[in-house]
Order: structure tokens, then C-alpha cells, then sequence
């Protein structure tokens, strides 16, 4: 018996479900597939991508599937269709589905209950299964995996990788017909085909910070240090830097007795070493190799001592600074306004102090 039988006032009506639980557990996977594709966009797009390297870096597995999608524009924009195309599906079979299963036994039970003929009672129904679809597949399927992924996108990400692998290559025909009908239109409206990517201006970053302050999400520490980090590319290199006459440095012709009086009376690691004029700087003396290189050998001439300089120039934008240092795997760089004239030095230590007010050491 599918159908349970109540009588009241002599009158009976079907149930407006079915007893067996397939239906059911149908539309509860067509709304948990829904969830996943909703969780798998914004968990990949909210993911960090210098997080996801460290961990691909570090063996996750999840880790190495995901990482080439975020760090490429191109294959961001096509797991992000693939998880609009899963969406719409989804959703689709869930309301053809609900139709078929529920739309007759609702419309029976309705005309018995409420005395409707034929079309109203099925108009009634399917309005009935749309609304209550609607209000699961909202709360179910799109807010509550939403919220999750924006709130853990690194975790979501990893987790949804592999099943969104799989469904890659299962929509790649209708994803890749989707995107040129896309150019297509774009193209004919006069439209240039854009990047499918947020992009801000910087006053929009800094109001979008200004709002997160005031929405009590940022600390006024943190909103300080966005708006600094915001503004470092307005400073340069010879905003940032250590002029040559404040700098102790060490002419490359010093004595070993005279070098060891200048590191031991200097706080610093690190000493520039220069020829001639102190614009000329040539080369860096590292404590360390200084004290090693004794401990081995005894005194050195100071010229087998010194490290090669980076040189950078004093227009520099501040933000490139720190690429630049970390590119060459240097912690600090010569700044020059003209080949091999120095006028100042500029460290890691000189950036993150302009960020965060530390006191800058040498």
C-alpha cells in the first residue's frame, strides 16, 4: 500500500506524499549536490592561493588537485562554470522530479480536502511544491554551504576538488559550448571579453576596508595596516630607505684589527662594504661569515668576506620592493639613482616597518 487512508467525516483522502522513502532520498541528494556545487564556487574563490601552495608544498593531496585551478585565471573561470552548470542542473532535476513524485497525490488530496476542480487543484499543488522546493534548496542548497565556504573557503576547497574534478570532465562539451556562446553574445553587443574577475579600483578597496571596519569585522590595528598596505605603493624606495650617511659601513680596504673594532662596536649583522666613496658600495659583510671564516681560518682580507649587492632603483614603488628582495632571496638592496651610485640601503625591515610602526633594526 503506497498510500495511507484517513477518514474523516466519512470522507477520505490520499496522502499528499508517498510512503516509500526513494523520493525522498532523492531530493535530499539533487539538494545536497546543489549545496556542493554552491560550496565548491566560493570555497575555490575565496581560497587563498598562497595557503593552497604551502600545503601542495607540504604533500596534501587536495592540495596539489586544486592549486593549478586557482592559480590560473583561465582554469578558475572554467571550475567556476562547471559549478554553475551543476548548480542549474541540480536544480532543474530537483523541481522535474518533485512534479513527477508529488504533483498528482497533492492534487488528489487537495481537490478531496478543499473541493477545487481539476486545473485549480494542480495549479495549487505545483505552487505548493515550488515554494516548499524553493525554501529547502534556498536554506539548504544555497545560504547555510554559502556561509560555510566564505567562512572556511580553505577547507571547503580541498573538499570539494575531487568531485569537482570529476564533474570537469563531465560538463567540459556544455561548459565549453556555454562560454563561446558567452564570447559570442559579447562579442555582437560591441562588449570586450573580460577576465570573469572582481576588479577594484584602489579608493573601492579602501571603502570596502572602511566598511569591514565599521561592520566590526576589522580591529582598528588591522583596518590601520590594510589602509598602510594600501597606500605602499604610492611610497618608493627612497621614501623607505637608509640614507648612505647614517649607514655604518666598512671600507673594503680595512685592516683585520680595525674591521674587528667596527662589527664589535656596531649592533648590526649586516655591514655594507664600499670603495672609495661611500656612494660605491660593492658588497655586503655578514657577521656571520666574519666569525666562521676566523673560527676556520684566521684573519681574511675583508674582500673575501663581502656578499654581491642587489641594486634596485631609488623610484621603486615600495609593494615591489619586497618581490624583488624575495626574488633575488636577499634581505636587503642597494638603492641607486644612476649605475653604481649608491645613496641609500633598503631592507625587508624598512617595509614592514612602514606597515607596522616597529622600530626599524639593521
Amino acid at each position: 500500500m503506497s498510500d495511507g487512508v484517513f477518514c474523516d467525516n466519512k470522507k477520505a483522502f490520499v496522502y499528499a506524499v508517498p510512503l516509500s522513502l526513494t523520493p525522498w532520498l532523492v531530493l535530499a541528494a539533487l539538494i545536497l549536490a546543489n549545496a556542493l556545487y554552491v560550496s565548491a564556487e566560493f570555497g575555490a574563490v575565496g581560497a587563498r592561493r598562497s595557503r593552497i601552495r604551502r600545503l601542495a608544498e607540504d604533500g596534501n593531496r587536495s592540495a596539489r588537485r586544486l592549486l593549478p585551478f586557482i592559480q590560473d585565471p583561465a582554469a578558475l573561470v572554467r571550475y567556476v562554470s562547471a559549478s554553475q552548470i551543476g548548480i542549474t542542473l541540480a536544480g532543474l532535476t530537483l523541481g522535474a522530479y518533485a512534479q513527477s513524485q508529488f504533483a498528482d497525490r497533492l492534487t488528489s488530496s487537495i481537490q478531496r480536502l478543499a473541493t477545487l476542480d481539476g486545473p485549480a487543484a494542480r495549479s495549487a499543488a505545483t505552487i505548493a511544491i515550488l515554494v516548499g522546493l524553493t525554501a529547502a534548496e534556498l536554506v539548504l542548497g544555497e545560504l547555510v554551504p554559502k556561509s560555510l565556504a566564505l567562512q572556511h573557503p580553505t577547507e571547503v576547497a580541498l573538499f570539494t576538488v575531487r568531485p569537482m574534478q570529476w564533474s570537469l570532465t563531465v560538463f567540459r562539451p556544455l561548459a565549453a559550448l556555454l562560454n563561446f556562446s558567452g564570447q559570442l553574445m559579447l562579442r555582437l553587443s560591441g562588449s570586450k571579453d573580460g577576465s570573469h574577475r572582481h576588479i577594484h579600483s584602489p579608493d573601492e578597496i579602501e571603502l570596502l576596508i572602511a566598511e569591514s571596519r565599521d561592520g566590526g569585522l576589522l580591529e582598528p590595528a588591522e583596518h590601520r595596516r590594510l589602509h598602510k598596505a594600501l597606500k605602499l605603493g604610492l611610497r618608493s624606495a627612497r621614501d623607505l630607505m637608509v640614507p648612505v650617511e647614517r649607514l655604518t659601513m666598512v671600507p673594503v680596504d680595512t685592516e683585520w684589527e680595525a674591521l674587528l673594532r667596527i662589527v664589535s662596536g656596531s649592533p648590526f649583522s649586516r655591514l655594507p662594504v664600499y670603495r672609495g666613496s661611500r656612494d660605491h658600495i660593492v658588497g655586503t659583510l655578514r657577521v656571520e661569515d666574519l666569525v666562521s671564516r676566523y673560527v676556520e681560518e684566521g684573519p681574511v682580507p675583508l674582500w673575501r668576506l663581502i656578499r654581491p649587492v642587489v641594486e634596485i632603483a631609488h623610484d621603486l614603488p615600495a609593494d615591489r620592493v619586497v618581490t624583488v628582495l624575495r626574488d633575488k632571496r636577499v634581505h636587503q638592496a642597494v638603492v641607486v639613482d644612476r649605475p653604481e651610485h649608491a645613496i641609500g640601503v633598503i631592507t625587508i625591515q624598512d617595509v614592514l616597518s612602514e606597515l607596522l610602526g616597529s622600530v626599524r633594526s639593521r
